[in-house]
């Protein structure tokens, strides 16, 4: 090797080594500022911030007359709601409501909070005068950011799957009142920036257990 090339390699060498020990921590504080504002306009108590108690009201409705709610989101949870459900094939309709004291609870919303504070903590525990030795060890750091991020979109993009049983067993369904016979399920979830209130009705069709849902 040559003596431009000994010299050119050393300060590439030195280019690096300022990048890992300057740059990288520069990103990480403005990634960890985003990060910060984020989780002070989450609706729950987050990294020194208690929001639990913004509210937002929705209507949400299923023409024609099938569903209609009208909901108060307080922080994760619904504290308020009045819904009213037409039974599949007949006239009749069920009415039943959330109050206050037994709200419904949106998991969702929690677990999101929960990974996006482990995204800050995976930052926190980088140390400012801390020098990082290799580029794998900055790549797996922002891995692991990347990953509490993507968990906890997921969390509000794709609600967790569950059975009729499932939700028909549901803690959530105590809190109405009046509570609905064994047929009869409901499921509040956040979808992207949406509300969903999905409703199914069981019942049997020559022996088959079926439901409809809307």
């Amino acid at each position: 090797m040559s003596e431009f090339e000994k010299e050119e390699a050393l300060n590439l060498q030195k280019e690096f080594e300022w990048v890992l020990h300057k740059e990288v921590h520069a990103a990480l504080e403005q990634i960890h500022q985003v990060l910060v504002e984020c989780a002070h306009r989450f609706p729950v108590q987050l990294y020194g911030r208690d929001n639990s108690n913004k509210q937002d009201k929705f209507k949400l409705t299923v023409p024609p007359d099938q569903l209609k709610c009208s909901a108060v989101l307080t922080g994760d949870s619904i504290t308020h709601a009045e819904i009213s459900i037409k039974v599949i094939r007949t006239a009749n309709f069920i009415k039943t409501h959330i109050l206050g004291e037994h709200p419904w609870k949106l998991q969702q919303v929690q677990d999101a909070a929960n990974h996006l504070q482990q995204a800050i903590y995976h930052i926190d525990d980088v140390g400012k005068n801390y020098k990082f030795k290799s580029s794998d060890e900055v790549l797996h750091i922002l891995g692991n950011i990347l990953g509490s991020l993507q968990r906890g979109r997921t969390s509000l993009i794709v609600p967790r799957k569950k059975t009729i049983d499932d939700l028909i067993k549901s803690r959530n369904m105590k809190s109405l009142t009046p509570n609905l016979s064994e047929d009869v399920a409901l499921s509040f979830y956040i979808q992207s920036h949406k509300l969903i209130l999905a409703v199914y009705q069981i019942y049997f069709n020559q022996g088959v257990m079926k439901y409809d849902s809307s």
